[in-house]
């Protein structure tokens, strides 16, 4: 059985008001195509067919052919964690799951899929210079990362340490097996139990909790996170001035790879 994706594709987007009003994030345009077709082709290009998308805000914009959808009801009191559990079925096999406002090239997802760890974070350790004239996504936002000599995840996060101690940022794509999978439910499972309504890592309630919440929980209990070591190839649109910049580069990009 092959790896299926899972995009996360419930947020409001409300950093890119102006653009966002009549649709989700992840339906904006860059050259032509939706930053959405734009990760199903590229799954596509790496042999995944199996593709499922956790819709919330303005989820009847979000309509592809041969996609399975899951709906988080409660998007706007919910984040990035919840959202993934409402897709809980499909985390079954070998699972890459992305955030919905990223763009990547093929070559991302191959070395992510070459992973043979349970649990596999991807990793970008030239984040800084994906910083340089973001001024309205501060580098103080980066869930940054960091490991040890074993590329093992240490930290991860908007981690509070000096800059210098940060060795990458993750980058919002994670690839599970089978037993990966079962253990992030797990953990999932016992902390909503006991974080319920009360604050979680770095999110004030469980319920507002990040990925890297529920990751760094597991990671503090001893729960191995290995990272994917990659250089660039990727690109957040967070951000009007993201778009923008998106907009303006994307011809550059494609020269060097295509996002397809």
């Amino acid at each position: 059985m092959g790896t299926k994706a899972i995009v996360l594709a419930a947020g409001l987007g409300s950093r890119l008001k102006g653009y966002t009003e009549e649709l989700p994030k992840c339906m904006l345009e860059v050259s032509g195509r939706t930053i959405l077709q734009r990760q199903i082709n590229t799954f596509n290009n790496s042999g995944i067919e199996d593709i499922h998308i956790v819709r919330g805000y303005k989820r009847e914009m979000i309509q592809y052919p041969d996609i399975c959808y899951h709906d988080n009801e409660d998007y706007e009191n919910t984040n990035m964690l919840a959202t993934l559990l409402c897709a809980r079925d499909a985390i079954q096999g070998n699972v890459l799951i992305s955030y919905s406002d990223i763009l990547f090239a093929n070559h991302v997802v191959e070395r992510v899929l070459q992973s043979e760890h349970d649990i596999s974070v991807v990793v970008d350790i030239d984040w800084r210079e994906t910083y340089k004239g973001r001024s309205e996504h501060p580098l103080t936002e980066a869930e940054n990362v960091i490991f040890n000599a074993n590329n093992q995840v240490v930290k991860i996060g908007q981690v509070i340490a000096n800059e210098m101690d940060v060795h990458g940022e993750f980058i919002g794509m994670l690839k599970l097996s089978q037993r990966g999978g079962e253990i992030l439910k797990r953990h999932y499972d016992r902390a909503r139990t006991l974080f319920s309504g009360k604050p979680f890592q770095r999110a004030k309630t469980f319920e507002k909790a990040y990925l890297a919440d529920l990751l760094q929980d597991m990671i503090d209990l001893g729960v191995p996170i290995h990272c994917v070591i990659i250089e660039r190839g990727w690109k957040e649109i967070d951000t009007p001035q993201d778009y923008q910049n998106a907009l303006e580069e994307f011809q550059r990009w494609y020269a060097m790879e295509p996002y397809t």
